[in-house]
């Protein structure tokens, strides 16, 4: 008699083998993301396999479910199950930023490196009646345009007398590279009003999060785009199959009017991404009302102190929380180095600390996430001072804490050592110059929003602060990663630094790092 050999899907018993179910596994396609959450939900209520579950729900069982165990009992984490692709077109860079910055999202922006922003056009912000400040705004930037434009164009020409072809490579590759590294120096004079888009592709619970953190910023083209997202959540989603589907649909009534009607009723029914799970975002509350008495605390302990010379990536020392906290509470509102509130937090006392951080929750909701100023006790925190396009790159690390202040010219900015070889630096200070002072003017304007509106006519160049917390293998991946030949040279430099800084600290751990040394020269054409 031949062997009989148990098997992971099969099981012995005294009367031979019985057959025990086996593990399956599908992926499923066409539902509602509010419906696949709700089938997704029932695994924890029901027997019911998938297909059942899918087969049984409609859009309003789906609906009243959620309103229930959503809204009423507290499940949030049943909008982690309806994901959601949203595409946000011609919104500045500003916005971007603003919309990207959540730590649960996954998105892809319009590349400064690959693409030519010179036809992209810029954001306006409203200027109400003061129609000297709309123009001066709009000659700032035209200018920058200009001048990017230009600059993209002579850099361009400059690479290519200084990088050889090589036999092997073909032309249109050849220049499609240099172009790249010309764009690479040429976005530093971009201003935050340049228009950009971007796709995000997020669960519900983000989503509802980022609509009412938009709701509630400070830019009022960032409100505006919170309304215009929940708008695409609760409204009908585009069909990339819809024209086709409707030719479909006329030659079934041609045939059978009957039959044509249900196919229309089926085919062609509109969708809502997120109805019900996104309807009640507001803007934030205890948001609105912890910056502003934040901003109000971080000037007080502050005063006119002047900003202090740091390092441009300075890894903290350790401290007690109730320090870290209330310094980082106020870090967002100024534009001081982490370094510098930290010494006046400590300064102020205890119980000057403990009111910073009672700030930071006074106002916080039943169903409010603490601020992410609360995110603390990471052993590795970088107070990192870079110019804007690199920030955008090193954004992208949602692995770790960041704590970003706001968009100023006070910080200077950076300039590509490449100018100074093509013989065009002096025209690229002039300019930026000439910027800061159109910002600054801008900023003192008596609007409602004049230091908002002024931020658009910043260039990426410029430096803005932020403060990085992180684990011991982020700090690793980042430096390894952005510190690579083919990176952009802003955050190579700051990702080697993030790696020279942890090794002064702990010489034992460089052993474990594997950057790529900024100081060697870097191949043109090596992407």
């Amino acid at each position: 008699m031949p062997e009989v050999i148990a098997t992971p899907s099969s099981a012995n018993t005294d009367n031979g083998i019985v057959e025990t179910p086996t593990v399956e596994v599908f992926a499923v396609y066409g539902v509602e993301p509010e419906v696949q959450a709700y089938a997704m939900a029932k695994y924890s209520r029901s027997a019911l396999s998938m297909k059942e579950s899918l087969q049984e729900i409609n859009q309003q069982k789906a609906e009243k479910f959620l309103n229930t165990f959503y809204f009423q009992y507290g499940h949030r984490s049943i909008a982690d199950l309806a994901h959601i692709a949203l595409a946000i077109e011609k919104l500045s860079i500003l916005a971007a930023i603003a919309v990207a910055d959540e730590q649960r999202w996954d998105g892809q922006e319009r590349s400064t490196r690959y693409q030519d922003f010179k036809k992209s056009g810029y954001f306006t912000p409203s200027f109400g009646e003061d129609e000297p400040a709309r123009s001066l705004y709009k000659s700032t930037v035209d200018n920058l345009f200009a001048e990017y434009e230009s600059l993209s164009e002579q850099m361009f020409h400059y690479l290519m007398g200084i990088t050889p072809k090589p036999s092997e490579m073909k032309q249109d590759g050849y220049e499609r590279t240099l172009r790249a590294r010309a764009f690479d120096i040429s976005r530093y004079l971009l201003p935050l009003a340049t228009n950009t888009s971007l796709g995000e592709i997020v669960n519900a619970r983000t989503l509802e999060s980022q609509v009412s953190h938009l709701l509630a910023h400070a830019h009022q083209e960032v409100r505006r785009l919170g309304e215009l997202l929940k708008h695409a959540a609760t409204s009908p989603a585009y069909n990339v199959n819809r024209e086709s589907l409707e030719r479909l649909v006329g030659e079934i009534r041609a045939i059978s009017p009957e039959l044509g009607a249900r196919a229309h009723q089926e085919l062609l029914r509109e969708i809502r991404v997120a109805p019900t799970l996104v309807k009640y975002a507001d803007p934030n509350k205890y948001e609105i009302e912890t910056r502003r008495e934040l901003q109000q605390a971080a000037a007080e302990l502050m005063g006119n102190s002047p900003i202090a010379p740091v390092a441009t990536v300075d890894l903290q020392d350790e401290e007690p929380l109730e320090v870290e906290l209330a310094s980082t509470l106020l870090y967002e509102h100024c534009h001081y180095p982490y370094r510098q509130i930290r010494q006046e937090v400590e300064a102020a006392g205890e119980r000057k600390r403990r009111e910073i951080i009672d700030l930071g929750l006074r106002h916080r909701g039943s169903h409010d996430e603490m601020l992410r100023g609360f995110c603390a006790g990471q052993q590795f925190r970088f107070d990192i001072l870079m110019d804007i396009g690199g920030f955008r790159d090193m954004h992208r690390h949602r692995r770790c804490i960041q704590i970003g202040q706001g968009f100023t010219t006070k910080h200077g900015y950076d300039t590509p050592p490449e100018l100074e070889a093509a013989g065009l630096r002096k025209n690229y200070d002039d300019i930026m110059r000439r910027t800061a002072e159109s910002v600054e003017d801008l900023e003192q304007r008596s609007g409602a929003e004049a230091r908002e509106n002024s931020q658009y006519g910043i260039p990426l160049g410029f430096r803005k602060r932020t403060t990085f917390k992180m684990d011991f293998a982020e700090v690793v991946y980042i430096s390894e990663l952005r510190s690579g030949p083919a990176g952009h040279m802003s955050y190579r430099h700051v990702a080697y630094a993030m790696y020279e800084a942890v090794v002064r600290k702990y010489p034992a751990l460089a052993k474990y790092f594997r950057v790529h040394d900024v100081r060697e020269p870097v191949d043109l054409l090596r992407r």
